[in-house]
């Protein structure tokens, strides 16, 4: 690789080390594709004969079972949106992979409201940042949580998303991380996906793109 370098640099200069180093980190970054549902935790030690059980905590913030879709300049994710009733049509995030904003447009009960995204690559992890305007219960004022989602594979092949949210006026700041296994049929439609506060439930997406 040295000597191809070298002899790159030779000819085409150093924009042709460039172009090399560009399309080797492409072919390293990982295909996130596929359907994903919460690996349930393993029991604690003297649970009994319960079993293991999903994880209780908020989680990625997308929910137990999502469906991702990856191509060259795009990743969009997928989940269904269940009310105690019926089940709401799914909720799509898209996000440009090259690094420019994204808008994503979500219903969170009063009104469309257009979420900015920002999708990074950090070898092979993606990261994900998004600001969620909310209006400040004791000052009025317009403010915005931060929500960095970072995902990568681990040695078995799931997915696995840590969630780093800003604290909320006078809190602190919270990290979890969510493990995702991979399904090979449908999202199952009776599965009830818990939402809290801090995912900004119940949201429905309709309109998604990445800024040109």
């Amino acid at each position: 690789m040295s000597r191809l370098m070298a002899r790159l640099e030779k000819v085409f200069g150093a924009s042709a080390l460039v172009l090399l180093a560009a399309t080797a980190a492409a072919q390293t970054r990982p295909d996130f594709s596929g359907r994903w549902t919460v690996a349930p935790e393993p029991p604690a030690a003297g649970a009994g004969r319960g079993g293991s059980q999903a994880s209780g905590t908020i989680g990625s913030g997308w929910g137990a079972e999502i469906t991702i879709t990856q191509n060259a300049t795009t990743l969009t994710v997928e989940r269904a949106q269940f009310s105690p009733y019926d089940m709401q049509p799914s909720m799509r995030f898209t996000y440009a992979l090259d690094g420019s904003d994204s808008r994503n447009t979500i219903n969170m009960g009063r009104g469309l409201q257009e979420l900015a995204s920002k999708a990074v690559w950090q070898e092979t992890s993606l990261v994900i940042s998004t600001g969620y305007p909310f209006s400040n219960p004791q000052s009025g004022k317009a403010e915005t949580l931060e929500v960095r989602q970072e995902l990568s594979l681990d040695a078995e092949g799931a997915l696995v998303v840590t969630t780093t949210r800003s604290g909320p006026p006078g809190g602190q700041a919270s990290a979890t991380t969510t493990r995702y296994v991979k399904s090979s049929g449908n999202l199952l439609p009776h599965a009830l996906v818990k939402l809290s506060i801090i995912d900004m439930s119940p949201l429905k997406t309709d309109v998604h793109r990445p800024l040109a």
